[in-house]
């Protein structure tokens, strides 16, 4: 597996550990976004992409994050001690959506995206300078052939295809071989029915006949 790209956001620089945001792009197929590039007591390291940990009230069995000290459901006070820690005691409240599985992958991921953030922040000095983390929207608009969407659209068209084509139910001169025939005599019929109408000074209304007398327009 090559990683094919790394695109770095740099952050403000009033922010104490947060250094920047970054992608991985392998093999030009695959990205994983929001790896964060953080300065640590020893330097400068990467962190991958993760996500909250929860557990549940033992008063309502609601999730909550491990760092509530009260029940967002409930309210019921939550024991801030309840997190899991690691060898140097600190409490674990965040897991690795994607990680590397060991220490060799691990180290040629850092190596490139730590090299891609000096670069970044030597191009952030020059003047006209543009950041182009945020350009995957834009890469795949319009294209979402290989998206869920794409995918369930082109499913439910195909399925639809299979019923073939709806006929239609109006006259055209494409669906009618005498076309002006079935017209002319569409007319004839309709200005029959507005002779006898006409002609007759009652009308049925609701079942029942009404008589307008004289009144008619």
């Amino acid at each position: 597996m090559v990683i094919s790209e790394v695109r770095i956001k740099l952050v403000e620089e009033n922010n104490e550990r947060l250094m920047a945001f970054c992608s991985v792009t392998f093999d030009n197929s695959f990205v994983i976004r929001d790896l964060k590039i953080i300065e640590g007591t020893k330097g400068v390291f990467v962190a991958m992409p993760s996500r909250k940990l929860t557990d549940r009230c033992n008063h309502c069995s609601s999730k909550n994050h491990l760092r509530s000290r009260y029940c967002n459901h409930c309210g019921h006070r939550l024991d801030e001690n309840r997190a899991a820690r690691d060898g140097d005691g600190r409490a674990k409240l965040h897991a690795d959506i994607a990680h590397p599985i060991n220490s060799t992958c691990r180290e040629i991921i850092q190596t490139a995206i730590i090299k891609a953030y000096q670069e970044e922040k030597d191009r952030a000095k020059l003047p006209g300078y543009v950041c182009t983390y945020d350009d995957y929207d834009y890469d795949y608009e319009g294209d979402n052939s290989n998206s869920y969407a794409g995918i369930v659209s082109d499913s439910v068209r195909k399925s639809h295809s299979g019923h073939g084509q709806r006929s239609s139910h109006l006259a055209t001169p494409e669906t009618t071989p005498n076309f002006a025939a079935a017209i002319s005599s569409s007319n004839s019929s309709s200005n029959h029915s507005s002779t006898v109408n006409s002609a007759s000074p009652s009308s049925k209304v609701a079942g029942k006949n009404v008589d307008f007398g004289d009144g008619i327009m």
